[in-house]
């Protein structure tokens, strides 16, 4: 079911770049579940997670009619775990902001919305007439998977970017998958990505 969604999830993402020929796409590899970000901004990070994270996805070009919104480019991803632990789905905003001249370096900040396949409501480990066997399985799961508390999460991202040229670009790239205590009151262990992409323009 899990690997019937991500694949269906992916299919829609290519059907809508595949008519235009117009925007960009790009893949990329990160770390899963890294904690120096979290620590370093007093947040706090998981760090319950292995393995590389691989996101493929497509940006539209500038949206002109949401001037108001500063233009924002509309971002569709997938991304699948080496682990097969938390993987996700997510669609957003993005705005590329150029840094001094054109077709050097830039800054794209971002905010989305994810859905993620990873745990939510991790059984408690203190609950009462529970075997050996069950206490142990219930910490294994408290020491190796996050907890988002929510299926449906905030995704907000921030890359560092250079264009090489007309066509390609790299970008240093976070991402952070979080409830907020909006969609979900309780458990918020966010997951934290940080890797490269390239990206490609049509």
């Amino acid at each position: 079911m899990k690997k019937a969604l991500f694949a269906a999830a992916a299919c829609a993402a290519v059907a809508v770049a595949a008519p235009a020929f117009a925007g960009e796409v790009f893949v990329g590899a990160y770390k899963h579940d890294v904690t120096f970000v979290g620590n370093a901004v007093g947040l706090g990070a998981a760090g319950r997670e292995d393995g590389v994270d691989i996101h493929l996805g497509y940006r539209t070009d500038k949206i002109e009619s949401l001037r108001f919104l500063g233009k924002p480019q509309v971002h569709a991803m997938i991304s699948i775990n080496s682990e097969n632990t938390s993987n996700f789905v997510a669609a957003g905003f993005d705005w590329h902001i150029e840094l001094g001249k054109p077709g050097g370096f830039y800054l794209r900040p971002g905010m989305g919305l994810a859905y993620t396949d990873g745990e939510t409501g991790l059984p408690p480990v203190n609950e009462p007439g529970l075997t050996q066997a069950e206490i142990d399985r219930r910490l294994k799961l408290y020491n190796t998977r996050i907890d988002f508390g929510s299926k449906v999460l905030f995704e907000p991202e921030l890359a560092l970017g250079y264009q090489f040229n007309d066509r390609w670009s790299g970008e240093l790239s976070y991402v952070h998958l979080s409830n907020g205590q909006i969609f979900h009151q309780g458990k918020n262990q966010g997951l934290d990505d940080a890797g490269v992409r390239l990206v490609y323009k049509f």
